[in-house]
């Protein structure tokens, strides 16, 4: 460009001036390329120049991209490279990776970047907990390059300079990503402008959200923060505080302690912010919409993508398969290519054949034909009469034998190979001993001997005594040192078999497949001396050449060429290895001029790395070479590097006609090579394609839209002597079309012939026949499938665009890893990525092909670096190439897998994403917009639903769902029931006849009697506590009493006390010492919405009540009169209280619902008594009976067996505290066994303290002597589904200290019923069905046989009770269900509860929950009480006690938990159960809706660098199980998903937390 002269810019203004400095500055640091710098200052300096530059800039550009640089301006091109040049070297080596440069491609990048910065969004940015991650130490030492990112070192080759437009697009106007995403105000976020343009104010938005949201009346609860305690141990059975409001509790009495917005929702909260912000981001359109279409149906039909009727077709002809020139015949070419060895050894032996350079890159060895041959026959010799005895040979010819040599050693591996092939062994080269995949191919090759260097052998692994170690997955091997002090050498009569060559095989390539496995292709000796004239042919190679090889002389072209064709036409290879290049980039270069050689072999790193090291070499000239082999032509990107390359030393004497690109791969060999041009020929063409045709298959010149161009070069012609056609990559080998993207195929004699050992895979790649249209074969030549996507060019020139490896297909367009990595670099990845390490891959999940892009991170990159570039690579793949990006992960610098020489190792790292254990250190989930085949939510009927036809007991053709317990009246009872209707009755009728008959035992934790009851104590200390009541506490009949009791017989007597005094007792669970603030809230709400008059206590809680501790949580001061009951003046009750109707009060029993509600409810006298009948007949108790209890004794059932039971039935209960068994786990088992216990009832906690407690101590539990053979029935009390699970695993870990399969089984019961089954001892066993998840969903069960996919497994929750009626209702329209549907559980019987306790009667409620009738139907004038739980009921083949067929009730789960999402019910349990499967370090998960995000919490008991690997499984997981998009995902540490006492979750008490802020979780995941 012509400059202005120097003096003209003193003249510049002061501010251009500073502008032109800063320009510098970015040059020298690299923050900007050189066409950028130059781009920038032509547009500051345009105002102050006269319009004289010759060419039009865009013109210039133009003539650049299309077409290779006239032979005119490389010089002038080399000269500003250079001087851009001194500014890059000033920074270190490494730091930027020059090596994959495409400007153009840069540019698309840059210009897609800036479309989006239009349209800015806030996206939340994850939450993370500082002392997470640590980054690792990048490894110093790692070469300027072990950059590449695909399987061989350098697929990508382009730079990632950004240049200036999106420097400046990004710098000056607001970046995509919105600043406010660290601002917590709630404000800045929520007001920041929606996509599609409407700018709404902060309210506006945020109640947009709340509307939808389905909040009870929201309240915010006392601090319950102290729970989350940090320690892992979860506090154990705390009731928090509900987060809901009470039941019936009046609008006005909402306490909030924070400022709410439109529906309660704490503004102040950071991550309802974040969650504005996600659901901002949601409501960007899709990029395929959705198509409105959804069978109702048993099946969900999954959305199939179809075809865009716009989409490119291909046009052209079917085309014909292409041929190579004839291979030449030339009469002094050898037999076989033993035979030239023999030829060269014995004319030629001073020759030089192979030299080797050391470390510092300097030649060490030259290994002479003669050596080579003498030394080979040594060997050969050596191997076939010296292994073993002559009667018994190790090896026979045809034998496998594995080579296992360094890198840095070409000149034994040179020998060894020889040495197979004249010894008719095959040998099969590998990598670097160790690889478990690697042990495959050896397995699977039979192979038994390894060949080594003695120094090799000395770095193994041994064992203890010497011997080397076993690797993992790989066969007993027996090593044999090729050094030549260890070979024989062979006697004069003795000479090698050499015959022409055949189809035997000669050795075998290993190759490693998309999936990781590692095959091997066989490849014959006619194939390899095929191979080899073609080679020579088409390079023209004449004797004694000397050729620079850097590639890997074990495989591909570095073997083909450098040990293979080398001794066909006696060459002299100088092989440089890739620890030399890694200390010295530029030695390949140097070995070139110092030998003046004719031919090189590099890679596109080779390249690079020549062209950054290339200011320490002034004085090297490249005009020696007439062929520059870069053997990753193939790869899309090697267009840029050999430009660049080409315009750096073209003035050290590099041809342009040299630059020979071609195209291999391991089955077909070479498929194609530019030939040597002729100095002063037109250089072959450039194909520049539309990236969008790309992904439909079709090849279209790019036009519309520059910025999603691939330019490709040409990888020349056809070999001789070969054949070449285009398939379709799937299904049958049918021709492709002139314009199709397809598979190359190549029929040669030159090429693999099969997977060793693979039969089946083999015919699949080395047999194919090419079919036409109409499906009929093409000729009868086999062709080899390459595993290369490309097409035929004009003029029979052959182009590449991608490997069918790293072909990704997603929704049925086809886009190519490497094109993808390109893009990630060219957003400016310098200040994120580490040395341009970046993978790319999909995973298959829901039914379609997921991209998921992996990259290593800088050390130094800040989060907000990471973030901001995280963001804009999504939003570059998203333009650039169409498609979304499923998951994007950073991990620390170093820690990916690589490949022996240094590249990233796909596959396995798929594979530690897939199991979780990559190990990020940032990640994006964006299921969002990639999952677009999610079937459309179910539009719910609105009206009566076909349920309403009515037939006398059928509805709709199905026997109606309802079932029913043994009839009470039939039963005869002994006279107690009819003399006594009331409890306190019961008591003193005991206390006279059977005084001295204990009814009550205390265990302590060592398991010994700390307290008992006899019918008498119990009576006389009731009567003493009534006393005090009416003297101290001067209550009257009816007023409510708080009891607030440890476990115990004291809360047994302090309830009856209330009884004899006409007080209404409440037991309430006592506050925790240590956790005060979080429990003490809960007991003084009890105490307020019971309206208690006094609190009845222990000394101890007394004082803890009226503490100072206890003031910091509640206002001590307004405590009810406080009576503490440990010493009681011992004076008698003038009389006992008796109710004027059973249908008086007994008790009031408050409970939290996992939904957080506290629910008071009102038991009176007759359901007392009829529950306690029902227990005592399902149980058959009567006095000389022990149970022995292990159930918190505060409400529901858990308390009517702890204090009623017995004084009703008059048999004996051992009462154990279940806090107990925390310092005691033996406790309760050992009990059951001391004291012959047939019935015990416990808790899910109970139960799962003792399954994993003691889970591996059972013969530690047989050597103490315990035995349950004696239980008849294990009762879990509980108001949930049964947990399957855990019983069944119960029930098989104490199997073998003989407790019955059979005795395990739940009750059933809610709020409105406490009781409303239990197993009991006579009828059927509990019977267990798996339904289909899909169905439920729908409100429907359909049965399937065990092992169906998405199947669960549900139990009977025990008998239906005496007298208990229970019918399945729909709970929208309230009529009557048929078997096969999931309704609300409906129940009629006499121990129903009466109503809610609430302080405002809310009659509506009460009516709705405790006394409703079916909309319809023959039980239409029954009155019912709804539980609030969805079951269904099924009759089964088994006879019920009545002789009749028995009707099994199933409980899924309570209707207030449900989620609704995408119109289909779904139960958290069956998300969080398969949730918790994904990882080993999920130790407890919970689920709930936010906004109509599902929201994932899940606990993890790993270490913290295990976070970020849950994201992925999760979301996965429940997208392929549940067909669910999670919104986001929370990782926290164990203890913190609160758990009630019945071992429940309490998930929206976990919501409020979580939406206060005050988890303290490890990491959040916002998924897009």
């Amino acid at each position: 460009m012509a400059e202005p002269a120097a003096a003209g810019v003193s003249s510049l203004p002061r501010e251009v001036r500073e502008q032109l400095a800063e320009l510098e500055l970015e040059l020298s640091e690299g923050d900007i390329t050189q066409k950028g710098y130059e781009k920038k200052r032509a547009k500051l300096l345009a105002p102050y120049v006269p319009q004289t530059q010759g060419v039009d800039p865009a013109l210039q550009k133009e003539s650049r991209t299309q077409m290779p640089l006239p032979s005119a301006t490389p010089a002038s091109a080399a000269s500003a490279s250079s001087s851009s040049s001194k500014f890059h070297r000033a920074r270190s080596g490494g730091a930027r990776d020059e090596r994959y440069r495409s400007d153009i491609h840069t540019e698309a990048v840059q210009a897609a970047l800036a479309k989006h910065k239009e349209q800015k969004m806030a996206l939340p940015m994850p939450t993370k907990r500082r002392s997470t991650f640590v980054q690792s130490p990048a490894d110093a030492c790692t070469p300027p390059d072990t950059s590449s990112a695909s399987e061989d070192e350098g697929s990508l080759r382009r730079q990632a300079a950004l240049s200036a437009a999106l420097h400046q697009s990004l710098q000056n106007a607001e970046s995509w990503i919105n600043r406010s995403i660290q601002g917590s105000s709630t404000s800045s976020s929520a007001s920041s402008t929606l996509s599609h343009g409407e700018g709404k104010g902060t309210s506006g938005s945020l109640a947009d959200v709340f509307a939808n949201a389905r909040i009870e009346n929201f309240s915010v609860p006392p601090d319950v923060t102290a729970t989350t305690s940090s320690s892992s141990a979860r506090p154990a059975a705390i009731d928090l505080p509900p987060s809901g409001i009470v039941k019936g509790m009046h609008k006005g009495s909402n306490r909030s302690s924070l400022m709410d917005t439109a529906d309660g929702v704490p503004v102040s909260s950071r991550v309802s912010t974040k969650i504005q912000q996600l659901l901002n981001t949601l409501k960007r359109p899709k990029r395929p919409p959705l198509k409105e279409f959804f069978v109702d149906d048993f099946e969900e039909i999954v959305e199939v993508p179809q075809p865009d009727p716009n989409q490119p077709k291909p046009e052209g002809r079917q085309m014909t398969p292409v041929k190579g020139e004839p291979l030449g015949v030339v009469c002094n070419w050898p037999p076989a290519l033993e035979a030239a060895l023999q030829r060269w050894g014995t004319t030629q032996a001073k020759c030089p054949c192979l030299t080797a350079l050391d470390v510092t890159g300097k030649p060490v060895y030259t290994l002479t034909y003669g050596k080579l041959w003498s030394r080979s026959l040594k060997l050969a010799y050596t191997l076939l009469n010296k292994l073993g005895t002559k009667n018994e040979p190790v090896l026979k010819p045809g034998d496998r034998v594995a080579l296992i040599y360094p890198n840095n050693d070409p000149v034994m591996f040179m020998v060894a190979f020889y040495g197979c092939l004249l010894a008719e062994v095959i040998p099969v080269p590998i990598e670097d001993a160790g690889g478990q995949q690697i042990g495959f191919l050896l397995g699977s090759c039979g192979i038994a001997l390894a060949l080594t260097t003695e120094v090799c052998l000395k770095g193994l692994p041994k064992t203890q005594n010497g011997e080397i170690v076993q690797f993992k997955g790989w066969p007993r091997l027996k090593w044999v040192v090729t050094d030549s002090k260890y070979l024989s050498k062979s006697p004069k009569d003795w000479q090698p078999n050499i015959s022409a060559a055949g189809t035997e095989p000669a050795y075998i390539e290993y190759k490693t497949s998309k999936e990781g496995s590692v095959m091997g292709v066989t490849v014959s000796r006619i194939a390899m001396l095929s191979h080899c004239q073609a080679l020579s042919q088409a390079c023209n190679y004449s004797e004694g050449e000397t050729i620079v090889n850097v590639l890997d002389f074990k495989k591909d072209a570095g073997l083909w060429h450098g040990i293979l064709t080398n001794v066909m036409n006696k060459l002299h290879t100088i092989s440089v290895p890739y620890s030399v290049m890694k200390t010295c980039p530029l030695s390949w270069v140097q070995r070139v001029y110092a030998h003046k050689a004719k031919v090189a072999l590099v890679k596109c790193r080779d390249l690079h790395w020549a062209m950054m090291a290339h200011r320490d070499q002034r004085d090297v000239s490249l005009s020696s070479l007439r062929m520059l082999i870069v053997t990753d032509g193939a790869n899309p990107w090697s267009v840029s590097s050999c430009d660049a390359f080409l315009s750096l030393f073209q003035s050290h004497g590099l041809k342009p006609e040299a630059i020979c690109p071609c195209a291999t791969s391991p089955e077909a060999m070479t498929i194609a090579i530019r030939r040597p041009g002729v100095p002063g020929a037109p250089l072959p063409g450039r194909a520049i394609l539309s990236m969008n045709g790309l992904s439909f298959g079709v090849i279209r010149v790019n036009t519309e839209d520059k910025n999603s161009a691939l330019t490709v070069q040409d990888v020349g012609h056809v070999m001789p002597g070969g054949m070449m056609c285009i398939v379709k990559p799937d299904g049958a080998p049918q021709l492709c079309k002139t314009d199709e993207i397809g598979e190359i195929c190549v029929s040669s004699r030159a090429g693999g012939m099969m997977y060793y050992g693979l039969t089946g895979v083999t015919k699949n790649t080395f047999e194919v026949i090419p079919v036409n249209s109409a499906g009929s074969p093409v000729g009868d030549v086999p062709f080899v499938r390459s595993g290369l996507l490309g097409f035929v060019g004009p003029g029979s020139l052959v182009f590449v665009v991608g490997k069918m490896d790293g072909l990704l297909t997603v929704s049925g367009r086809r886009h190519n890893a490497d094109d993808i990595v390109a893009t990630g670099l060219a957003v400016e990845s310098i200040k994120t990525v580490y040395r341009g390490r970046i993978a790319v891959f999909s995973v298959s999940i829901f039914y379609d092909e997921r991209i998921v892009v992996v990259a290593e991170q800088r050390p130094d990159a800040s989060e907000e670096d990471s973030f901001q570039w995280m963001s804009r690579v999504l939003q570059a793949i998203d333009s650039i190439h169409q498609v979304g990006v499923y998951c994007l992960a950073l991990v620390p610098a170093n820690t990916l897998p690589k490949t022996p020489l240094g590249g990233i190792h796909i596959s396995q790292t798929k594979q530690h994403f897939l199991e979780g254990s990559l190990h990020p250190c940032n990640i994006l989930m964006c299921p969002h917009t990639c999952v677009t085949n999610l079937p459309k939510p179910r539009q719910k009927q609105p009206g009566v639903g076909p349920a309403s036809v009515m037939v006398g007991n059928l509805v709709a053709g199905k026997r109606i769902a309802q079932a029913s317990g043994r009839d009470l009246g039939q039963i005869e009872d002994n006279d107690l029931v009819k003399k006594h209707q009331f409890l306190t009755e019961v008591l003193q009728w005991r206390a006279q006849t059977t005084p001295d008959h204990p009814l009550f035992l205390l265990l302590n934790a060592k398991g010994t009697t700390v307290c008992t009851a006899t019918c008498l104590q119990l009576h006389k200390k009731a009567e003493r506590i009534a006393s005090v009541l009416c003297d101290k506490g001067h209550l009257n009949a009816g007023d409510n009493v708080v009891l607030l009791y440890p476990p115990g017989i004291e809360l047994i007597t302090a309830f009856y006390g209330c009884l004899y005094a006409g007080c209404i007792p409440v037991t309430v669970r006592p506050p925790h010492a240590q956790s005060l603030t979080a429990t003490l809230p809960t007991v003084r709400m009890i105490v307020e919405v019971s309206k208690a008059a006094c609190i009845l206590t222990t000394q101890t809680l007394m004082r803890l009540l009226k503490s100072r501790e206890a003031a910091a949580a509640v206002d001590v001061k307004t405590w009810p009169t406080i009576i503490d009951t440990d010493d009681l003046p011992r004076k008698r009750l003038s009389q006992i209280y008796k109710p004027p109707t059973p249908e008086m009060l007994a008790y009031l029993d408050f409970s939290v619902s996992t939904t957080g509600m506290l629910t008071g409810v009102k038991m009176s006298h007759a359901a007392v008594s009829g529950l306690c009948r029902a227990i005592k007949l399902q149980c058959e108790l009567y006095s000389s009976r022990q149970i022995a209890i292990c159930l918190d004794p505060y409400c529901g059932l858990g308390f009517v067996l702890w204090c009623l039971c017995s004084v009703y039935s008059g048999h004996q209960s051992i009462l154990i505290p279940p806090m107990e068994l925390e310092s005691n786990l033996f406790l309760w088992l050992s009990t059951v066994s001391q004291y012959k216990i047939r019935d015990t009832f416990c808790s899910y906690s109970v139960m799962e303290l003792c399954t994993k407690g003691l889970g591996n101590q059972v013969e530690m539990l047989k050597a103490r002597g315990i035995n349950l053979s004696c239980v008849r029935t294990c009762v879990v009390v509980a108001e949930e589904r049964p947990r399957v699970s855990l019983t069944h695993s119960f029930s098989k870990l104490f199997k073998d200290i003989g407790l019955s399969s059979r005795a395990v089984s739940t009750t059933f019961g809610s709020r409105v019923n406490v009781a409303i089954c239990l197993q009991g001892t006579s009828g059927p066993d509990p019977t267990t069905v798996y339904v289909d998840l899909k169905s439920l969903r729908h409100d429907r069960v359909r049965l399937v046989e065990r092992g169906a996919p998405q199947s669960l497994l549900l139990s009977e929750s025990g008998k239906i009770l005496p007298g208990v009626k229970v019918v399945i209702v729909n709970p929208e329209t309230k009529g009557p269900l048929g078997d096969s549907h999931l309704g609300e559980i409906w129940v009629n019987s006499p121990h129903t509860a009466s109503g809610y306790y609430t302080i405002y009667d809310n009659e509506t409620l009460q009516a709705d929950h405790f006394n409703t009738r079916l909309s319809f139907g023959d039980a239409a004038q029954t009155l019912w009480a709804r539980t609030g739980y969805l079951g269904f009921v099924r009759r089964t083949e088994l006879t019920a006690a009545s002789g009749e067929r028995h009707d099994a009730l199933y409980v899924v789960g309570a209707l207030d938990e449900t989620l609704e999402l995408r119109g289909l019910r779904y139960h958290p349990i069956d998300i969080e159960t398969s949730v918790s499967r994904t990882h080993r370090s999920i130790a407890e998960c919970a689920v709930f809706t936010w906004t109509n995000l599902l929201v994932v919490v899940v606990e993890l008991c790993g270490c913290e660098q295990e976070a970020l690997d849950l994201v992925p499984l999760v979301t996965n997981v429940v997208l392929e199980e549940h067909y669910l998009i999670v919104g986001v995902v929370v990782v926290v540490d164990p203890g913190v998903i609160p758990i009630n006492s019945r071992g429940e979750k309490q998930r929206m008490h976990l919501r409020d937390s979580f939406l206060a802020d005050q988890l303290d979780p490890i990491y959040v995941a916002y998924n897009m």
